[in-house]
């Protein structure tokens, strides 16, 4: 059989080969980039599907259009209206199967074979996988704690002359890091500098621990001149609610969401309206604000506790930044006294210690760190941390 050119630029998530080893009983994971069921608000979607099938039973069971459910699209736009983009109206969304599918999407209508698309170095895992499948030479920025760097980015852009920047600034995966407000202004006078698309990609920025992030870039192109029609921003329900709606949505410009659409079609018609329907439901009785303030609550506590055991369990063989945010914890092996640096070799040992973490080279699009590493602690409790960790130091 032969199979299209383009599957030769791509391979299977490293993470989801991970997890064909996490079979063996007791294992503890912090390898997984899911949110913990136990945080889903279950009656409160139980109440939401039954009130789509009461209220509107033929709409949401029906075939839908391919832009989105209507009602939900006018959700969306005051849910991000609520975080600061005061002027979004409905039409200037489409609702995707997650935001995964957005990003897809992207790649689908902007990147021909050959075209430079920047993106962090780390970053999404699947993003690269995306993007290189549509041919794009993927090309990664530096970044630190406050996000990507802007100088080395210009620079990058300059070089390169990309298709797009694709970044996710707030308490990104795997990197956990924090785009400042002052860094997300520079990057947003970037984009009309250059006039280069910025792609922001945020399904964790209502996931923070203290005080709340600065406004996506979205929001905060209002401040910049003629940046909005450089930014697609991409939205999702996964982490906050419930991956398995596949509710996401994209902000784009009209032409740029028209091509969309088309492609869309192509995929899967429209996202199951049944779905939409029900998330529409869900942010119309107003359970969003509570949900979140539970979720940030536990996820904070079993931040605070990985990072304590993480300095008591392995010392000054590792270093790494307390995420703000998030579901991740981005580390660097240091291999003091002599311990173990390679970061898969690590991951090996542990397995055999009976915990699991994600070696942190497959997120970067070249030139890998092989020291670092990603820790999830979204699905295991307090107890369940601290035991991981002490077998994680075992394993050093």
């Amino acid at each position: 059989m032969q199979f299209a050119d383009r599957l030769n630029n791509v391979e299977t998530s490293a993470i989801r080969e991970l997890f064909k080893l996490l079979g063996k009983p007791g294992i503890i994971s912090f390898a997984g980039g899911f949110p913990d069921s136990a945080m889903f608000d279950v009656e409160g979607l139980r109440e939401a599907s039954a009130r789509a099938l009461q209220e509107e039973p033929g709409a949401a069971l029906q075939y839908g259009a391919t832009e989105g459910y209507e009602p939900l699209r006018t959700q969306l736009a005051a849910f991000e209206r609520s975080k600061g983009v005061t002027d979004i109206e409905p039409q200037q969304l489409i609702v995707t199967t997650g935001s995964q599918q957005a990003l897809d999407l992207i790649g689908k209508t902007l990147v021909n074979p050959g075209d430079k698309v920047i993106v962090e170095g780390p970053t999404f895992l699947a993003t690269i996988q995306c993007f290189r499948l549509y041919g794009a030479d993927v090309i990664p920025a530096p970044i630190d704690a406050q996000g990507v760097q802007v100088d080395k980015l210009e620079a990058l852009i300059k070089e390169h002359k990309p298709k797009f920047v694709y970044l996710v600034p707030t308490f990104g995966n795997p990197s956990g890091a924090l785009l400042t407000r002052e860094r997300r202004l520079k990057v947003l006078e970037l984009a009309v500098k250059y006039q280069t698309l910025i792609v922001e990609d945020d399904p964790y920025g209502d996931l923070y621990f203290g005080d709340a992030p600065p406004p996506s870039m979205l929001a905060l192109s209002r401040d910049v001149p003629g940046s909005r029609e450089w930014v697609a921003h991409c939205g999702s329900m996964s982490k906050v609610l419930s991956p398995g709606l596949r509710v996401g949505w994209l902000v784009a410009q009209p032409e740029l969401l028209q091509r969309a659409v088309m492609c869309k079609q192509f995929s899967d018609a429209h996202t199951s309206t049944f779905a939409q329907a029900t998330a529409a439901q869900y942010l119309k009785a107003g359970r969003m604000p509570a949900t979140l303030k539970r979720v940030r609550e536990v996820y904070a506590e079993r931040a605070r506790t990985m990072a304590v055991a993480l300095k008591r369990e392995l010392g000054d063989a590792i270093e790494f930044i307390e995420p703000q945010g998030g579901l991740f914890f981005w580390a660097r092996l240091t291999g003091a006294g002599g311990k173990v640096k390679d970061a898969n070799e690590f991951a090996k040992r542990a397995i055999e210690k009976g915990v699991a973490f994600v070696p942190g080279a497959p997120f970067f699009a070249k030139d890998p760190d092989l020291s670092t590493l990603r820790l999830s602690f979204a699905t295991a409790g307090v107890e369940k941390i601290e035991e991981g960790l002490g077998r994680l130091g075992q394993a050093l």
